[in-house]
């Protein structure tokens, strides 16, 4: 036998081989611990989703998902971490709309990783709606109240931010400048500070979570004007939105979803959507667990959800760019 064929039978012998194993650990995935990065530290809205998503995922691989806190540069470590990662689907990464769109404009200078080269999306695991809040004394009572006050009353009223990159802060320079108001910008450090100040009146307006002030607008120290969704919320019908308050088309959520390290393997990338997308069916999960989170449950194909973070790369890249928003 020559030695070119004993060379090729042994190269496809060797190929089998590996194929066999291949095939053989996806089948079997999971078969040991899983970890879940949250790119954000212990607290905030990533890490609380993450958590519940890595103990709900426990349940249904039948194998330990550990959530990991890998904070810093506003995610982006946790995500370069992933990025770099073996790509067998044992290191997922919770991304959000922060560390999967704002910063590949915002900090493009700076990552180290390629959005849609080193990840592959898995799905979408919930949204949590953005809502205008007002401190008491500002004389309005909705939406297009305040939208008339303010032109009314250009440089008088207040806004605060939690980070140049946060949604809040780009929601809000979205609806200013669609309407042409002129508001003082407050910047704060963190979320906790400005529930105190806005409830102080010591700054006027907010886009936050919802989650964040309702507690407050039961106890009348805020005022809740408008949700930023697209749609009205199925748990709070009454709340209108601001694109039924006079700003037609804007539209802000702030979503959640689930990636892994690009080259993963179709089945177990399936495997795992299919896991989340039952867990976000389970009625109980959504009463119990999202909607006291003012959470809307995702699910969206592992296609729709590649699509989202594309839109979303270009639409918040050119408004960062038309504000001249800085890191």
């Amino acid at each position: 036998m020559k030695k070119s064929l004993i060379f090729a039978l042994c190269l496809s012998a060797l190929g089998g081989n590996i194929y066999a194993q291949s095939s053989a650990a996806v089948k079997n995935y999971p078969d040991k611990q899983v970890r879940m990065v949250i790119p954000f530290p212990p607290g905030g809205a990533t890490d609380v989703i993450g958590r519940i998503m890595a103990q709900e995922l426990s349940k249904s691989l039948n194998q330990q998902v550990v959530p990991d806190n890998r904070g810093g540069d506003s995610g982006n470590i946790g995500a370069d971490m992933v990025a770099k990662s073996p790509a067998d689907g044992y290191t997922l990464l919770m991304g959000a709309l922060t560390s999967h769109a704002i910063n590949t404009g915002l900090n493009k200078d700076s990552i180290k990783y390629n959005l849609e080269k080193d990840f592959t999306p898995v799905g979408v695991v919930g949204v949590v709606p953005l809502v205008f809040v007002v401190n008491p004394s500002v004389p309005v009572n909705n939406m297009k109240e305040f939208i008339a006050y303010a032109k009314a009353n250009p440089g008088k009223l207040t806004f605060a931010s939690s980070g140049a990159g946060a949604p809040q802060r780009l929601a809000m320079e979205m609806f200013r400048a669609q309407l042409g108001l002129d508001l003082l910008h407050v910047p704060y450090k963190g979320t906790a500070q400005i529930i105190t100040d806005m409830i102080g009146g010591q700054v006027d307006l907010y886009v936050g979570t919802l989650g964040a002030f309702e507690q407050h607008e039961k106890s009348g120290k805020v005022k809740i004007l408008a949700t930023a969704t697209e749609k009205r919320l199925p748990f709070r019908p009454e709340l209108v939105t601001v694109s039924e308050s006079g700003v037609p088309g804007f539209a802000v959520s702030v979503w959640f979803g689930m990636v892994a390290t690009a080259g993963t393997p179709t089945p177990v990338l399936n495997k795992i959507y299919q896991d989340v997308a039952e867990i976000l069916k389970n009625n109980a999960f959504i009463n119990e667990v999202l909607t006291p989170q003012a959470l809307i449950p995702g699910g969206d194909s592992r296609a729709d959800f590649g699509a989202l973070m594309k839109a979303d790369t270009v639409r918040w890249g050119e408004i960062i760019k038309t504000t001249g928003i800085k890191p």
